[in-house]
Formats: C-alpha cells, sequence, structure tokens
C-alpha cells in the first residue's frame, strides 16, 4: 500500500519557524520526484518546492525563495520542509506528493495545516 504520512505542521508566530516531514512506503521513494503543495482557504493548490529524483536539483517558488528548504533523504524514505521566518500568508495546508515522470504515478499526503498568526 502506497502512504505519504505528514506530520510537523502547527500554529507559529510570524518569524517562526516548522519542520515539515513526509514518511513514504510502498512505491521505490528514489525513482520519484518530491515536492511540498499547499492550499489556502479559497485559493488553489499551488507548488511550493520540489527536488528531483535524479540530480538532486530544487525549485521554490518565488514567494518561499530564501525562507524554506527542501531535503530528501532517500536512504529513510523520507522528506522535509524547513520553514522560516514564517509569514501569516504561508497559512495553508501543506501537502507532500511523489511523483515519477516517467511513468505517471503520483502520491499525495493527507494534508498538514500550518496556521502562522500575525
Amino acid at each position: 500500500e502506497v502512504q505519504l504520512v505528514e506530520s510537523g505542521g502547527g500554529l507559529v508566530q510570524a518569524g517562526g519557524s516548522l519542520r515539515l516531514s513526509c514518511a513514504a512506503s510502498g512505491f521505490t521513494f528514489d525513482d520519484y520526484a518530491i515536492g511540498w503543495f499547499r492550499q489556502a482557504p479559497g485559493k488553489e493548490r499551488e507548488g511550493v518546492s520540489c527536488i528531483s529524483s535524479s540530480d538532486g536539483s530544487t525549485y521554490y517558488a518565488d514567494s518561499v525563495k530564501g525562507r524554506f528548504t527542501i531535503s530528501r533523504d532517500n536512504a529513510r524514505n523520507t522528506m522535509a520542509l524547513q520553514m522560516n521566518n514564517l509569514k501569516p500568508e504561508d497559512t495553508a495546508v501543506y501537502y507532500c506528493n511523489a511523483e515519477d515522470a516517467f511513468t505517471g504515478s503520483a502520491y499525495w499526503g493527507q494534508g498538514t495545516q500550518v496556521t502562522v498568526s500575525s
């Protein structure tokens, strides 16, 4: 059974930090690009950051550059998103994602709430 299980969300004041984690199982984690998406109330889901399966190259949305850091640990089948200097506009449900560009297979976590108070 494929699973992506997130943890680490919560309530934090503006300027604070949170670390989201996602544990993967049931598929060959190394073969998948992984990423984090978020969806705020009334808004579409948007990509926050991703990291490739091949060379470790990363992408960050302009809104989080310099504040968020994505990482993956292929030995442990886990991914993380370190979020620093959080802003109220970062408030959203955050989802981890794994996608294989060759097969088109994609998996999603259940989501974890991040709330940043001003």
